[in-house]
């Protein structure tokens, strides 16, 4: 059982999937009373046994909370949860915050944190960075977008989970830095495919190429722990292609609304798209790799 501190403002968490269990255990650790709610009970099991309590609807877990996290799939999935008859709005206490931390629309966040106001309560969009790896050991990066008021509130609870986090403008804010970060790794991962390829192609031993190349210019995050990964055959998911299919349109979608181009996105849209064609949709994103394996990828 966790050693709970009544002092601490009570925390319900909505989404303990792969990302999600290991965020909530931290404020767990951290002595924070903590309710959970997940569409599948089972994946909750564990943070009830550590001494969270099971709420049966986002309504109900809202109404014993001072603050709600939610991490889920889908935009329709956060509108669902938040302003649905039995969502976060309609049991919310007043002078309560939401944060939610999906990759999601940055109009809805902005739709979402506006019908918050009507409820006295303020409403945070705050996706995140860095993967079952960063949520595991409490280092995501995390892109903030609302009320700077309600922004210090939580940021204690934001530190819990992660260590580069910002305040990035009003609501809305938040998503469209995550969909910045979305369209950089898209590119990436196309590139750490490429250049494992190349390696291969030419007969060297891609590992130690890439021991080589992580040190200099061309490392990153992506490079060095998924390049690792595709050769191994790892493809695991810490983030879903499917999700990360998600993202990609949501960034497009955007895009489009303020009249920008970005070819090398799309160009990402169709190979993952094909990804998810093939059957890999809950691979983890970096599976990408096997297209090129199979010489499936058409320029």
């Amino acid at each position: 059982m966790s050693n709970q501190n009544t002092s601490l403002p009570t925390v319900g968490f909505i989404g303990t999937g792969i990302m999600g269990k290991s965020m909530a255990m931290h404020l767990l650790k951290a002595g924070y009373p903590l309710h959970v709610f997940n569409r599948s009970p089972e994946k909750s099991a564990q943070l009830i046994k550590q001494g969270a309590i099971w709420q049966a609807s986002p309504k109900k877990l809202a109404a014993h909370c001072d603050v709600v996290i939610t991490i889920i799939g889908y935009p329709k999935d956060v509108e669902e949860v938040y302003l649905g008859h039995e969502g976060i709005l309609a049991g919310a206490k007043e002078n309560s915050i939401a944060i939610d931390m999906t990759t999601s629309s940055p109009l809805l966040a902005t739709r979402i944190a506006q019908l918050a106001l009507q409820k006295q309560m303020a409403v945070l969009d705050a996706p995140v960075s860095g993967g079952d790896i960063g949520a595991r050991d409490a280092r995501l990066s995390i892109m903030v977008g609302g009320d700077p008021l309600a922004y210090q509130r939580a940021l204690p609870i934001l530190k819990c989970m992660g260590n580069n986090i910002a305040l990035l403008g009003p609501a809305g804010a938040g998503q469209h830095a995550k969909l910045c970060n979305q369209i950089v790794i898209a590119s990436t991962i196309m590139g750490v495919c490429e250049g494992i390829r190349y390696a291969q192609a030419a007969g060297l031993d891609a590992l130690e190429v890439l021991k080589v190349i992580g040190s200099g210019a061309a490392g990153g995050t992506q490079l060095n722990v998924q390049g690792p990964r595709m050769i191994k055959g790892d493809f695991a998911p810490g983030f879903m292609a499917e999700h990360f299919v998600k993202d990609i349109g949501l960034a497009i979608e955007s895009a489009e609304q303020m009249g920008l181009q970005l070819p090398g996105l799309q160009k990402a849209k169709q190979l993952y798209q094909l990804m998810l064609d093939k059957g890999m949709a809950r691979d983890g994103y970096h599976a990408l790799y096997q297209l090129y394996l199979n010489n499936t990828v058409k320029s």
